[in-house]
């Protein structure tokens, strides 16, 4: 290579220096402004998941949030602290509680102006502070969390609990909760800030290098599914179909409404998370030990209480995140929470049951979901031959009736079905109606006494 071409390259080496170091960056911007729950949860897994599909060099969250569930706070958490690009978070005036801990889990935080951080005790629904257990957890998390990003753990820590003394920061004896210049001035903070514009120019992005996380109308979808009170009338739906399915013969509407109600109970809760396999298969075990106690085993025993257990526990469970029934992360007061909406929502259904169950099924709208018009037998409908001349006969049960079985009438057996619920095999019964292809049997100790013509017991 001669002098004129190393001096030429030498020369041009700069400018592919800056050409390479102007490469357009990309954020990825996703905004948090509810309840730290499976929905933020859910959203800011998908952002990532986006951001990463682009190639997005930096991952930023928007937060404005008095805090939420820890165990959704501890996977966003997780999401940030494990990220391969660099995370920011924007507190846009709050980030309390849960919301604290994923601020303290990016890389660099900024702070709107009048904007507040920390009060991250564990507390249940009321606001009540829970035991120290809860507390002792939360600060390991917090203090872990600062010591990741380099970040005072003390202070951390001070977010959780009153009895850690920073005399600059807060008196002894009361929780620590920063402004946003008290949070610049002990590092937790990178800066204090008006608005996001100020933010892409204190971080050196273009507006338009950023990319705006959009919310689905599937994601607004499941978000209104797993609200308490729309999962609340689900579980109307689905006891109240059951209920009017064994209510009316053959499969029918009500059916189609406990299936169409799981479903939409079940699928948004197990897409964000919260229903598992196992949560679900309780309540379908639940189903069918109601469904045996009620066409198979007479009475209402063992099947029919542990059925009413395994339906109540399967939808509760679902509502809830635990690991297979480890609920320590789970917010405190929402597996109890969880609990009275299921049992309220059976309690109602039974209410209306017995208020307007027949009405219901008289009323208009529901003749026009089934069929009016009887076949008569008169008019040439018949589903089977007519056994009039076994009306009144005596029999054998030759299997046990509960309540269908077979029964056995001069040396023919026959489908039966026992109207006294069970009947041993070997019982005497006698044949009571016909209908179908059954034959309608009782004991025959509750036969009654037939007169003949002239008034003589026969």
């Amino acid at each position: 290579m001669n002098k004129i071409t190393k001096s030429f390259l030498a020369f041009l080496f700069p400018f592919f220096v800056f050409l390479g170091s102007s490469d357009a960056q990309t954020v990825y911007k996703v905004d948090i402004k509810d309840e730290i729950g499976p929905n933020a949860w859910r959203t800011v897994d998908l952002a990532y998941k986006q951001a990463q599909a682009i190639g997005a060099s930096t991952f930023l969250i928007e937060l404005n949030t008095f805090g939420g569930a820890v165990n959704f706070a501890d996977s966003i958490r997780s999401k940030l602290l494990n990220s391969e690009m660099k995370t920011m978070v924007y507190i846009n005036n709050n980030a309390a509680s849960a919301g604290a801990l994923i601020s303290l889990a990016a890389d660099d935080i900024y702070m709107h102006r009048g904007g507040s951080l920390g009060a991250a005790s564990v507390v249940n629904q009321d606001g009540e502070i829970m035991p120290e257990k809860y507390q002792s957890y939360m600060r390991g998390l917090m203090r872990a969390t600062a010591e990741a990003k380099g970040r005072n753990p003390k202070i951390a820590e001070a977010f959780v609990d009153a009895e850690v003394s920073i005399p600059d920061l807060k008196p002894d004896g009361k929780l620590l909760t920063l402004t946003a210049a008290e949070a610049v001035k002990a590092g937790l903070v990178k800066a204090e800030i008006a608005n996001i514009n100020e933010l892409y120019q204190q971080a050196q992005i273009k507006p338009a290098e950023v990319v705006q996380h959009k919310v689905t109308l599937i994601d607004q979808l499941v978000s209104f599914l797993i609200n308490p009170m729309v999962s609340g009338l689900l579980i109307l739906g689905i006891i109240g179909g059951i209920y009017f399915e064994l209510q009316t013969p053959g499969i029918g509407f009500a059916l189609v409404v406990a299936l169409l109600s799981a479903s939409l109970f079940f699928a948004p809760l197990y897409i964000q998370g919260l229903a598992d396999n196992w949560e679900i298969a309780i309540f379908v075990l639940g189903v069918i030990l109601l469904a045996l106690e009620v066409f198979v085993i007479p009475g209402f025993g063992v099947a029919g209480i542990l059925g009413i257990i395994f339906v109540l526990c399967g939808l509760a469970f679902s509502m809830v995140d635990n690991d297979f029934l480890d609920f320590k992360l789970t917010q405190p007061g929402l597996l109890v929470n969880s609990f009275l909406i299921v049992t309220g929502a059976m309690v109602l259904t039974i209410v209306l049951m017995v208020i307007f169950g027949r009405n219901i099924l008289r009323s208009s709208a529901f003749r026009v979901l089934v069929l009016a018009d009887e076949q008569q037998a008169d008019q040439g409908y018949v589903s089977s031959p007519q056994k009039a001349n076994l009306i009144h006969k005596n029999a054998i049960a030759r299997t046990v009736l509960r309540p269908a079985g077979k029964i056995e009438i001069d040396g023919v057996w026959y489908d039966a079905v026992a109207l006294d619920g069970f009947i041993d095999a070997g019982e005497e019964v006698y044949v009571e109606k016909h209908e179908n292809y059954n034959l309608f049997v009782r004991k025959l100790s509750l036969k009654p006494l037939m007169k003949d013509e002239d008034g003589a017991q026969a």
